[in-house]
Order: C-alpha cells, then structure tokens, then sequence
C-alpha cells in the first residue's frame, strides 16, 4: 500500500538542524547523511510496521527507524505517514 510522506514542521526543522550541524565541519558528510535519511522516509510506506514501537509510548502506530545515532519517529495517520521527529539517540525524545 502506497502511502503519502508528511512531514511536521518540528521533523523538518530537526532534519535541517542536524544537517546544518554536520556541514560546519563537513558539507559532504552533511550530504552524505540528508541523502540517507530522505531514502529511509521514502522507503517507510512500503514497509510501515518495519520500523519498531517507539519504546516510551508503546502506541503501535508511533514508530522508528535508526539511523547512525538519530532515531526517525514516524506515525502511520490513514492514508498518509507523518515524520514526526528526527531526535539524537542521546536526547530525551519529545513528540
């Protein structure tokens, strides 16, 4: 089933942080990650459930993909999927 890709502003927001962050010290790395990361979005709607329960809200439509030390929360909403955070695997995660 093909679904549509939301992404919240906060998810937005933390996706352009983080690359900012890597690009002070390199803008190929930083590239290199945003490129990882905008393919693992785009593969979660063929795969919805392959992503793990988020562990702190144990909601089975709220989940995560790893990638490097960043966790990738998404929520399965209908007919679309909403990023809603891409979070430090060291922080606290709020939603």
């Amino acid at each position: 089933m093909v679904k549509k890709i939301r992404w919240s502003p906060k998810a937005a927001d933390n996706f352009e942080e983080i690359c900012a962050f890597i690009g002070k010290n390199s803008e190929f790395y930083a590239s290199m990650f945003a490129r990882k990361i905008i393919a693992i979005v785009t593969n979660i709607p063929s795969f919805p459930d392959s992503g793990r329960i988020v562990p702190e809200y144990q909601d089975s439509n709220l989940r995560e993909k790893i990638f490097q030390n960043y966790r990738i929360v998404y929520r399965k909403k209908g007919q679309f999927i909403e990023i809603v955070t891409i979070s430090h695997a060291a922080k606290q995660l709020s939603i």
